[in-house]
């Protein structure tokens, strides 16, 4: 059913402590989850694909990719990485959006927890 905090419906941090699942497979789930503008539906066999195909199978598939190409061309070490100028702007530019989006982030904190929704 629908979440109810109120009637005591659904999963909530000590039930989710409580399942030994590790903090950052919830951080995954919830993020892969997160609602657009509507409710999100959850259920644990939900949980256990999203974090087998996507976390496990796709992330596990990129970081050995990674490393077999670093281990074919450089040798097995990643090589020292030297900036240029255009770099270091890309990188002030990106830093200042975060920056920016984390902000606004928390104005809509703000927002909901003064509305309490």
């Amino acid at each position: 059913g629908k979440f109810s905090k109120s009637r005591g419906v659904g999963v909530f941090g000590d039930v989710a402590k409580d399942t030994g699942i590790p903090a950052d497979i919830w951080r995954f789930y919830l993020l892969y989850l997160r609602p657009e503008g509507q409710d999100s539906a959850f259920s644990w066999s939900d949980l256990m694909l999203k974090n087998n195909s996507e976390l496990l199978n796709n992330l596990g598939n990129f970081i050995n990719r990674a490393g077999m190409f670093v281990c074919k061309f450089f040798g097995g070490t990643v090589p020292n990485m030297v900036l240029t100028p255009d770099d270091k702007r890309l990188l002030a530019r990106v830093t200042l959006e975060l920056r920016q989006y984390h902000q606004l982030l928390e104005k809509v904190r703000w927002v909901a927890e003064t509305l309490e929704l």
